[in-house]
């Protein structure tokens, strides 16, 4: 099964240097950013403002050592980090993820 793990970070550098941290350390395959707008309760007040998403593509055996690893690394004192299964992939697909290190092969 593929896992996928989320979590956004607020800077563009910090969202770059974990995505590729965890490609590079083989925990995961490929990593999409985007920008998104948040909207949340921080502190007592509703907070927004521009975060990155990163989704973090991973095997299911892999995941909890990338959401360890995440966790010892994140700039937030309470990141949102959570794991989406993915029941359905491309067999070849599920495959390169669980290389690892496929993420070198320009797939995403």
């Amino acid at each position: 099964m593929l896992s996928i793990v989320v979590t956004t970070v607020e800077g563009l550098d910090d969202a770059r240097r974990l995505a590729r941290a965890a490609v590079e350390q083989s925990l995961a395959a490929c990593v999409h950013l985007e920008t998104i707008e948040s909207v949340y309760f921080w502190e007592g007040a509703v907070q927004s403002g521009v975060e990155y998403r990163l989704s973090f593509k991973s095997s299911e055996q892999g995941s909890e050592r990338l959401r360890l690893w995440l966790g010892a690394h994140h700039p937030y004192a309470l990141p949102a980090l959570y794991t989406l299964q993915v029941s359905e992939v491309d067999p070849r697909y599920l495959a390169w993820v669980a290389e690892g290190s496929g993420g070198r092969a320009g797939v995403g």
